[in-house]
């Protein structure tokens, strides 16, 4: 697991230092840096992947991920040297420094520590199929999914370009019959333990009654339907193509199945999941990341909505009073700024106290309902 992420003159971040735990959310003003922290990390992998590339150098532009050239890729302010650092759980720490000589380098030159010279980069989940990143423009409502065997039966993966997440219902119709690892992540109102069927009980939390049907047709591709619990004239099985049924269900699909198949160890991205979602979903989401992370699993979570935080907020205090949620030790906020001198990021850690609580939070963290009341109650 990465306990810290270093970046230096990468794209706003002129120096940024994230402490790191189970649970991470990315929060803060547009601009301002938080897509950037998971790109720094999608580019260590997508370098890593291709070839092995990162022995040589950084790849810019992948299947996960296109930054550009070496222009786009550091601070404005830089010398031309960018650096990444990881240090892990077990103290281990790698460090990356990268150099371009011109604006149009595609691959920039690595250099690893000397202490790890050695180290098997393939042991961290970073580089492994311990592994998934789901995208904020990932996939909506469709009928017919392409199957790739490399990518789901292989590397067990849920999306293979820019975490789009694709290959999610050929991952549920491989892995649908698995048992979901962490007891913490069972649904209580699922029939049994199996990925698909739990998948199901937390897509009801975002629809009631909403269950999956995956199918084969002979073109190698997956078909996916919906179906409804409703009692009309007997018949409580009638199945909906997802473009019927709205963005929400399909939006949510790939972030439920990446977190209920993770083992314990895996690291997952995630932007924006709160997206097409209704406010109660939203929370219900909080609730099923902060048991993933609780139970081992890592996410670094970038969002906009004040529901995932107040939703991981309930889960600490819940913690505390019934010993379900998530230890506040296993959370970590991040308040992304921006220093309007420098064009430089500015992070804030927002400590979790006990209850739940965030004391003495930063102006621009979620205080716009505060001031839209205050002008409607004539303060």
């Amino acid at each position: 697991m990465i306990n810290h992420l270093t970046l230096k003159n990468f794209k706003i971040h002129k120096e940024a230092d994230l402490p790191l735990a189970n649970l991470n959310i990315l929060t803060g003003l547009n601009g301002t840096g938080k897509s950037s922290v998971i790109q720094s990390l999608l580019l260590l992998r997508q370098s890593y992947l291709n070839n092995n590339a990162l022995a040589k150098g950084l790849l810019l532009n992948g299947d996960l991920i296109n930054i550009g050239t070496g222009k786009d890729a550091f601070h404005i302010s830089s010398g031309k040297l960018l650096e990444f650092s990881l240090l892990f759980d077990n103290r281990k720490k790698i460090n990356w420094k990268f150099k371009s000589n011109t604006n149009d380098d595609f691959l920039l030159q690595a250099k690893y520590l000397k202490s790890l010279k050695n180290y098997s980069l393939e042991k961290i989940s970073l580089f492994n199929q311990n592994f998934q990143y789901i995208s904020a423009e990932h996939i909506g409502p469709m009928e017919n999914h392409t199957r790739n065997s490399l990518m789901v039966k292989y590397n067990r993966q849920i999306s293979e370009k820019f975490g789009r997440g694709e290959y999610v219902v050929h991952f549920l119709e491989k892995y649908g019959s698995d048992e979901v690892v962490s007891e913490l992540l069972h649904h209580p109102k699922a029939i049994n333990h199996q990925l698909l069927k739990q998948t199901d009980a937390w897509l009801g939390e975002i629809s009631p009654g909403i269950a999956t049907e995956i199918q084969a047709n002979p073109f190698n591709e997956s078909q996916l339907y919906l179906h409804f619990t409703y009692k009309t004239q007997g018949d409580d099985n009638h199945e909906f193509k997802p473009e019927n049924v709205g963005f929400g269900v399909s939006y949510v699909l790939p972030i439920i199945a990446a977190v209920l198949s993770a083992r314990k160890g895996s690291l997952i991205l995630i932007e924006n999941p709160e997206a097409h979602l209704h406010p109660s979903g939203q929370a219900k989401l909080a609730q099923l990341f902060a048991l993933a992370a609780q139970s081992g699993i890592q996410l670094i979570i970038e969002t906009h909505s004040d529901h995932i935080i107040n939703g991981t907020l309930v889960a600490v205090k819940k913690y505390e009073t019934e010993g379900k949620g998530i230890s506040r030790d296993n959370v970590k906020i991040h308040f992304f700024s921006r220093d309007e001198n420098e064009h430089a990021s500015k992070i804030e850690q927002l400590p979790v106290l006990e209850g739940g609580r965030i004391r003495h939070p930063p102006y621009g963290f979620f205080d716009q309902i505060k001031q839209d009341i205050k002008i409607l109650a004539g303060f």
